[in-house]
């Protein structure tokens, strides 16, 4: 049976091959050991009878099919060399967590760079080193550059001292006082020279130094006052009417509002709105380090349904000193939940303000603000924009362009005027304004329409 199958496989191809003397190139067949190759399809191209007689096949090539080692040499395309005269030099240095491309990292070249808007890798310390891609002469070629990331930035000293007053006899730590944070150490260290008895009453001035790991410091005097007992000052502060703060800001292109919490008690919203508030931004939840899990606001349900009822425009703020990313992708499923599709008028703004000991949660200015970042992309994933709240001098500081860019801004700033310079969409100008339906004081807000 394989014999005949043989002979008829080449029977067939004869046919397909000898039709106007045309050769089918490479063509073959396969023919088992011991088995006498079929004279018809050993006569194909003009072969010999005798190779197949002696269970031996002769391959013949075509001209078309055949070259020379020489023949394919010269077809083949030579690879090109980079440029003999290359210039394509880069910064040596440049600054942890920038971000630079690298049209701005080449400080010189006679090339064109394939992409010159690819960052760098700038997130840790220590030599890097990059694949540069050009263009010369048609041609694209790599060059492997060498970089050093460093951190020049001294550590930022976020509170000097806000209130120094120190109880006599009590054990004294300079970090109650004290607030600072680095844009890359966690844990930046400080240390102060002079001395404090804090059992005996008296100023006791002392200079301090923090530093990062890089060798980086900031320092500045601060007095210590060691008192028999710290008094609270009294209360001198302004207050200001709603409406006369509407009269003196509006210039017909402003919404004005105000931001209430569980400090402000029971509010009567029909009262707020017939005093000109337009619009309200309140508290739905709190999460302290020290809770263990986020806690609604307690006046966060009935705000919020009677302000939408008395046809006020609503927003939500969410006030948090996490530290991690996991806590605070748990924070915003909390606010997703508890909002429940409710419709806001306003984003869902960021809070995020213990200043005074900082260091405590063993973060750096750049982990800060990456937190708010996840805080943005995760409340978008749940149909929700966000917002950033913060001081203007904290804007200036602290949060880095990006973070005020990629969203909008509520400025905090207590002042008649404002000289922050950056871009905010409300500013929160008075934390002492009085208005019908809240007894007591309330922050007054001003937002800019676009």
């Amino acid at each position: 049976m394989k014999i005949r199958h043989a002979a008829a496989m080449a029977l067939a191809l004869f046919s397909l091959t000898a039709c106007g003397n045309k050769v089918v190139p490479n063509a073959s067949v396969k023919v088992e050991s011991g088995e006498a190759l079929p004279e018809s399809f050993a006569t194909v191209s003009g072969s010999s009878t005798s190779a197949a007689k002696n269970n031996k096949t002769k391959t013949t090539t075509t001209a078309a099919a055949s070259e020379t080692a020489d023949e394919k040499k010269e077809t083949t395309t030579k690879k090109a060399d980079p440029p003999a005269d290359l210039v394509l030099t880069g910064r040596e240095q440049v600054e942890v967590y920038q971000e630079i491309s690298l049209d701005s990292f080449i400080t010189d070249k006679n090339v064109e760079l394939k992409d010159p808007g690819f960052l760098l890798d700038t997130s840790g310390l220590g030599e890097h080193k990059v694949d540069v891609a050009y263009i010369s002469d048609g041609n694209e070629f790599t060059k492997e550059l060498m970089y050093n990331v460093a951190d020049t930035t001294p550590p930022l000293i976020i509170n000097e001292g806000w209130d120094t007053r120190h109880v006599l006899g009590t054990a004294f730590d300079l970090n109650n006082y004290i607030g600072y944070g680095d844009n890359y150490d966690k844990t930046p260290s400080m240390s102060y020279t002079g001395d404090i008895d804090p059992n005996t009453a008296g100023n006791y001035p002392l200079h301090v130094t923090v530093a990062d790991s890089s060798g980086n410091t900031s320092e500045f005097d601060v007095n210590i006052m060691v008192l028999n007992e710290v008094i609270d000052e009294p209360d001198t502060n302004p207050r200001v009417n709603f409406k006369d703060f509407v009269k003196k800001y509006d210039s017909g292109s402003e919404k004005f509002g105000i931001d209430v919490s569980t400090w402000q008690g029971d509010i009567d919203f029909e009262a707020v709105k017939n005093a000109g508030c337009q619009f309200v931004i309140m508290r739905i939840g709190v999460w302290y380090n020290t809770y263990g899990e986020v806690k609604m606001d307690d006046w966060y349900q009935s705000n919020i349904e009677k302000a939408q009822a008395a046809g006020l425009e609503v927003g939500v703020y969410f006030y948090t000193t996490d530290n991690t990313p996991e806590g605070i992708k748990e924070h915003c499923k909390w606010i997703a939940d508890a909002l429940d599709g409710r419709k806001l008028d306003y984003p869902v703004a960021f809070d995020w303000e213990e200043w005074t000991t900082f260091q405590e949660f063993g973060m750096s200015l750049h982990d800060l603000n990456e937190l708010y970042r996840l805080f943005k992309s995760e409340m978008e994933s749940y149909g929700y924009t966000a917002m950033l709240y913060s001081s203007r001098n904290l804007l200036r500081t602290i949060w880095d362009d990006k973070s005020k860019a990629i969203a909008p801004v509520w400025l905090a700033h207590f002042t008649d005027e404002t000289d922050y310079e950056g871009v905010y969409d409300i500013w929160q100008a008075s934390c002492y304004g009085n208005i019908d339906g809240i007894a007591g004081d309330v922050d007054m807000n001003i937002q800019y329409r676009r």
